[in-house]
């Protein structure tokens, strides 16, 4: 079948749906070229399907097809920026790596070469799991490249700063653990987002804390609101080179069932992409949404979560491929979660006097 394109400022875009119906065809990121039909990739998509680190419910290693499935509903412009992602910059679906499932040492080491191959060029990664395993090796790549330890957002209903399960060193509850240890993360400039529920002991958090993450409970975004969760992320990571984890149960099971490890009580989809929408500016060099697993999903309710979660990320490195000031739209949704407009309803003027309803 021929692939009609949108294509816009030499960049070959998605599969052109007023053409070609959203159910037809391949099922790439967002309907995506893949990454051997362009010379470049200013961002490149790729999907890690392995999950032989989890703990509980199995299944994530069939995430990343599960939220390429969810995405063929994303449309080329994002209002929510004022921005169309795929006409600023090239964005590529390079498929999957292929991952040994059955030892997690050669996984990791896998995924970390892949990674570095995919970057090689300056691309940046956007990477569809798999479980919380893979964060670890995806961030030893992002700070190799940035040739400096990263700044890291940790979207999680858990810490994922254990030592050890059943004595292994490496697993989905133990990443961020192991890249403090090796010294791949800016200890002043890390965080946890929408954390929540019971622990092994306090001892858990007072090892966190030590670590040097910060805490933003799921409590804490339903209390004191997206703003005021924004301005605290933005103060504490500044302008460093920042990678965000999102781990798919930071949601709760009402918007995500499909994960590995639910947890009541979480944020909402909603609350979960304005957040997202506020880091504009900020120095975003990589990203991963994982833990989706789409056997305990229900009418792809979590792979469009994921999809959209995805959606955003590319949006902002997009975004902050347009010189300029990024730090607000005069249009978009999300300047006002930089406090640099108020709130209105879509579609209320301003009246004679200048002045909005």
């Amino acid at each position: 079948m021929e692939e009609l394109r949108i294509e816009a400022n030499g960049n070959l875009g998605p599969i052109d749906s007023a053409r070609i119906p959203r159910y037809a065809g391949a099922a790439t990121y967002a309907r995506l070229p893949r990454l051997d039909q362009v010379s470049k990739a200013d961002v490149t998509v790729v999907g890690v399907p392995f999950d032989s680190g989890v703990s509980y419910r199995p299944g994530a290693r069939f995430g990343a097809n599960h939220v390429r499935e969810a995405s063929r509903l994303l449309r080329p412009y994002n209002p929510a920026w004022d921005v169309s992602p795929f006409e600023n910059i090239q964005v590529a679906d390079a498929g999957d790596m292929a991952v040994n499932p059955f030892n997690i040492n050669e996984a990791i080491e896998t995924i970390q070469q892949n990674a570095l191959d995919l970057t090689a060029n300056g691309s940046k990664l956007v990477t569809l799991g798999g479980d919380h395993t893979i964060a670890l090796p995806l961030l030893r790549a992002a700070a190799e490249r940035a040739g400096e330890p990263v700044a890291m957002l940790h979207f999680d209903a858990h810490l994922d700063t254990w030592d050890t399960y059943f004595g292994a060193e490496y697993t989905h509850g133990t990443p961020f653990r192991r890249a403090v240890e090796e010294g791949i993360l800016d200890t002043e400039a890390i965080s946890h987002v929408g954390t929540r529920g019971p622990l092994y002991g306090k001892k858990d958090l007072d090892d966190d804390h030590r670590f040097g993450f910060g805490i933003v409970t799921s409590a804490d975004v339903y209390y004191q609101g997206v703003l005021e969760t924004v301005a605290k992320i933005r103060d504490r990571i500044g302008n460093r080179p920042l990678y965000i984890s999102v781990d798919i149960d930071v949601l709760d099971p009402a918007h995500a069932p499909g994960t590995g490890t639910p947890e009541a009580g979480g944020i909402t989809s909603r609350e979960l992409l304005e957040i997202i929408r506020g880091f504009r500016g900020m120095n975003l060099v990589g990203a991963d949404i994982v833990e989706v697993a789409p056997a305990y999903d229900h009418a792809e309710i979590t792979g469009v979560a994921g999809s959209h979660v995805a959606y955003e990320l590319v949006t902002l490195m997009a975004d902050n491929a347009v010189g300029g000031d990024r730090f607000g739209a005069p249009n978009g949704y999300a300047a006002q979660a930089l406090g640099r407009e108020s709130r209105q309803p879509a579609g209320f003027a301003a009246n004679s006097a200048g002045v909005r309803p």
